[in-house]
């Protein structure tokens, strides 16, 4: 994750620099995020079908050497946007491919009652990266503006190898090709290859839970996407440079790491469906904050407490949703959230792109808190089943369990204790 975090920073402030529009760093968002939207009927069935450790190593070689020709380009002294969004798109199609096969690769790798203990453990070096990435970015670019897509390259390099070496628990292989799957297991002909690539689509949409927990992020992040806009609001109302910049950047990343840290000691069990909520309408106040002020330390604080509220969220989204989708369409199911997230994250930046060219920055910014929060308000009500999550299911398959069938078990239990007593006394 610090390659890609630190790659999106260096090529948010060179898109920035060159151009100076708000637009063209939505459109830099639209081209990451189309390839997953584009393919997801592809991408998940292949990390269903082919081994997920070798999915993701070659997604990540094939971003690393998008960087190198990225740094080739740039050591030219481009005047022109164009061909970066070109470079992006095909960073998108690598990248679409690996984030579901590794998404899957923490449900792979151990029982479902140890998945939320490692989900903390992963999230806490992954927002350690989301620090490390953006700060690497802004004090690279200060030096040589191709530094920080040559840093990517090798770190991209580096994950590529460490997802390879990964070993699955006995008996949870991370999927096997093909050729090694009982004949009845392929799918033998086209039509039933399009109904193979459909069913994470049909089991988000049969899963009240599954849709709205990865809905929530969608709608709620697509307008408080705040960070698209950074390199603007770092320039035009904070006046501070890359390294400031970079800095404010890596703000996110310090209030995560802060949360997860916690989470990683003490992992949210209970009552996930509210703190789920409550988190994104955090987000969303805190989003308002960073659209209002023009105090760097505000800003600053502002970033760090957005991304602790959804930092809790993500921990709970990514270790519910493994866990209620079917082991043999994980890939698929999450290949449908990776769409659902590209589209929070970078059709958000697109969004926040346009909003920012209209109507500045600072507005866009705020409005889209404030469209955060109704979002929240309206997912309370519309999707119970999400709000009286009360843990986590143990298993795929089984139910999750809401606070009101945990206390109908409390009462059935005491019934049993009270029958056992008068019979005993009888």
């Amino acid at each position: 994750m610090a390659a890609a975090a630190c790659l999106v920073t260096a090529l948010g402030k060179l898109v920035f620099d060159i151009s100076g529009r708000e637009l063209d760093l939505g459109l830099l968002g639209l081209a990451e995020f189309a390839p997953a939207a584009l393919l997801v009927l592809i991408t998940g069935t292949v990390a269903d079908r082919y081994d997920r450790r070798r999915v993701t190593s070659i997604g990540l070689l094939a971003e690393g050497l998008i960087a190198l020709v990225i740094t080739a380009y740039v050591a030219g002294s481009p005047t022109a946007v164009g061909p970066l969004f070109g470079l992006v798109l095909v960073l998108g199609i690598a990248r679409a491919f690996a984030t579901p096969a590794a998404r899957s690769l923490p449900a792979d790798t151990v029982p479902s009652d140890v998945l939320p203990w490692l989900v903390a453990r992963w999230s806490l070096a992954f927002q350690g990266a989301l620090i490390t990435g953006p700060v690497l970015a802004g004090s690279l670019y200060a030096l040589d503006v191709r530094a920080p897509f040559v840093a990517s390259a090798l770190l991209f390099v580096a994950a590529a190898v460490a997802f390879a070496l990964v070993r699955p628990a006995v008996g949870r292989a991370p999927r096997a090709g093909p050729r090694d799957r009982a004949p009845d297991d392929r799918a033998p002909d086209g039509g039933s290859r399009l109904e193979e690539a459909l069913e994470g689509l049909r089991v988000v949409g049969r899963q009240p839970i599954l849709l709205g927990a990865i809905s929530l992020d969608l709608f709620a992040v697509l307008f408080g996407g705040a960070v698209a806009l950074l390199p603007a609001i770092a320039e035009e109302r904070l006046g501070v440079g890359p390294v400031g910049f970079g800095w404010l950047r890596a703000a996110p990343g310090i209030g995560a790491l802060a949360v997860m840290g916690l989470l990683a000691v003490r992992p949210a069990r209970r009552h996930v469906g509210r703190k789920l909520l409550g988190a994104v309408g955090l987000f969303g106040l805190a989003t308002i904050v960073l659209g209002v002020t023009r105090n760097y330390a505000v800003a600053f604080a502002a970033l760090i407490v957005l991304a602790g509220a959804d930092a809790l969220s993500v921990f709970i989204r990514i270790t519910l949703v493994p866990l209620v989708a079917p082991p043999a369409a994980r890939g698929r199911v999450l290949a449908v959230e990776n769409v659902f997230i590209g589209a929070s994250n970078e059709l958000g930046a697109f969004e926040s792109g346009v909003t920012g060219q209209v109507l500045g920055p600072a507005l866009a910014v705020a409005l889209g808190g404030v469209a955060t929060l109704v979002v929240t308000a309206t997912w309370w009500f519309l999707f119970p089943a999400l709000r009286e999550v009360d843990r986590f299911p143990d298993g795929p398959g089984e139910p999750e369990r809401s606070e009101r069938s945990e206390r109908s078990e409390r009462s059935d239990e005491a019934d049993q204790i009270d029958e056992a007593d008068g019979s005993d006394g009888s």
